[in-house]
């Protein structure tokens, strides 16, 4: 790769996915607000966040030619209400019983800023979670896994047992589609 590469993301689950694949990179800290506009469809608004935390770090870096940050954003989305990170147990419970038995869309958005120009990229899953009764969906809540999750579940964790359906991308339910990151670099690389 002919950039640094820059993770614009507290995102233990990102990191781990660029490790995953070989990727080097660096973190910088961004603190950017992830609220949804009453007119932003769900996809402008993950989207923008996106582009917020890359053009945030980038920015903050001073924007060096040989730098690419990665901004990504992913939101749990049911007819057209954003689930974002439940607060508390209650909100956790609330988002898996609503999420139960039903399917549901996984909106990834990547976003790459370099001092040569912004690349960007989405990418949407489709989820079916099995039906759920109360006391599954407390017994999970109680584990803590939830938390810190879009959608208040985790597909590479305990919650792998509740998906009865995925059409698209594991890692990008997780939070980073990795093939169209892949595609991604290699644009921003050929610049």
């Amino acid at each position: 790769m002919n950039h640094r590469l820059y993770l614009a993301s507290r995102s233990p689950r990102r990191r781990e996915l660029l490790q995953q694949i070989g990727v080097p990179f660096e973190l910088v800290d961004v603190d950017v607000p992830e609220v949804r506009s009453a007119d932003e469809s769900p996809a402008t608004y993950v989207s923008r966040v996106a582009r917020d935390k890359a053009q945030a770090g980038l920015r903050a870096l001073g924007a060096p030619a040989d730098v690419l940050v990665l901004g990504a954003d992913t939101e749990v989305v049911l007819a057209d209400e954003v689930f974002g990170k439940p607060v508390d147990a209650a909100a956790a419970a609330a988002m898996l019983r609503r999420l139960a038995g039903r399917s549901h869309q996984v909106i990834s958005a990547i976003s790459l800023a370099a001092a040569h120009g912004e690349f960007h990229a989405s990418h949407v899953s489709e989820v079916t979670l099995a039906a759920l009764d109360d006391a599954r969906i407390d017994a999970y809540v109680a584990t803590g896994e939830p938390f810190g999750k879009a959608g208040g579940y985790a597909i590479q964790g305990r919650a792998a047992a509740f998906i009865t359906h995925l059409a698209g991308s594991h890692s990008g339910v997780m939070g980073l589609p990795l093939h169209v990151l892949a595609r991604l670099l290699a644009q921003a690389d050929a610049r």
